[in-house]
């Protein structure tokens, strides 16, 4: 067999399997919006976001500061500016429609929360905290990543252990977050265990104590996770339990990657999925039942990339 075709057959399948994962978590992300409360909430907040932050962290690699900032601030926050417009346009003609007032119909004040971001944006918007926390956790990351490639250094606990304390605190004193500051500090902690775990040699031994300790959140035993508003539950047990999920759901998707074909599917589009599958729920809550929200708020925006990656310049700004 040629090598390069062995090669990229195990390229792919590295690629299909973090899809996988990207699909799980995306559709954990969904059913927590659509149940907003109640064990089946409270079990997908314990994993659904730091998922994203430790998959974030094992694809990570150093880069140029200048380069990958550039690249990262117009590849992320296009995408951003270009959705959330589209939501508040949707939102001046769908709420007169229903009788109601759009949530932002004070102009031009409201542009201040909009620029604002972040703990500001709620309803319809409430996701879109998530990709500049995820943008500005990645260019700090990616800073002391650069400085120092080995993340097993013990130089990064000189940096992990304030920000630790500091993703505590900050929680506990405020729930105010511009552009989903409040919640880098964690996001970054996240990216460095998210590098980290490649790094284990994984044996079948591990799945025991992961279980267990994912089941400490899984099952409610430790208060759950909202890393909006900076809540990490208990003090590093419910974050613990939160990384051991993630840990045994990368796993499963690597087993099942190459019978996983919708679900990887879903994880290529998880993008828009991310950013319109509140909008849908929220104006469809009044009208569906919860399964058929929950159906609708992942097959609208699958289509809707289907749609957008057939054309170059939509592509180009939407993702």
């Amino acid at each position: 067999m040629d090598n390069r075709g062995h090669d990229a057959s195990k390229a792919q399948f590295r690629l299909d399997w973090v899809d996988v994962a990207r699909g799980i978590g995306i559709i954990a992300v969904v059913i927590g919006h659509v149940w907003t409360r109640g064990g089946v909430r409270d079990a997908m907040y314990s994993f659904h976001m730091p998922l994203f932050f430790l998959l974030s962290g094992m694809l990570s690699r150093p880069h140029s500061i200048t380069s990958f900032t550039r690249r990262q601030i117009f590849g992320q926050m296009r995408p951003y500016a270009a959705f959330l417009t589209l939501l508040i346009l949707i939102d001046q003609i769908v709420e007169p429609l229903k009788g109601g007032r759009p949530i932002f119909h004070q102009w031009p004040e409201d542009l201040v929360p909009i620029l604002l971001g972040g703990f500001w944006l709620r309803g319809p918007y409430t996701i879109f905290w998530f990709v500049p926390c995820l943008l500005i956790a990645r260019l700090l990351f990616n800073a002391v990543l650069l400085r120092w490639p080995d993340v097993l250094d013990r130089r990064w606990a000189f940096v992990l252990l304030p920000t630790v304390i500091l993703a505590y605190a900050a929680g506990h004193f405020t729930e105010a977050s511009p552009l989903g500051l409040l919640s880098v500090p964690m996001a970054f902690v996240l990216l460095w265990a998210g590098a980290v775990w490649p790094r284990v040699r994984w044996h079948n031994g591990l799945i025991g104590p992961l279980a267990l300790l994912a089941l400490v959140g899984l099952a409610g035993i430790a208060p759950t996770l909202n890393m909006k508003v900076a809540d990490y539950g208990w003090p590093l047990v419910s974050i613990g339990s939160a990384v051991a999920t993630c840990l045994l759901l990368f796993r499963l998707s690597a087993r099942i990657a190459p019978f996983a074909g919708p679900v990887a599917a879903l994880g290529r589009a998880s993008l828009v999925i991310m950013y319109l599958h509140v909008a849908l729920i929220h104006y469809g809550s009044p009208y569906l039942a919860k399964p058929w929200l929950l159906a609708l708020a992942l097959a609208l925006p699958f289509g809707l990339h289907a749609l957008i990656r057939r054309s170059r310049v939509a592509t180009r700004i939407l993702l």
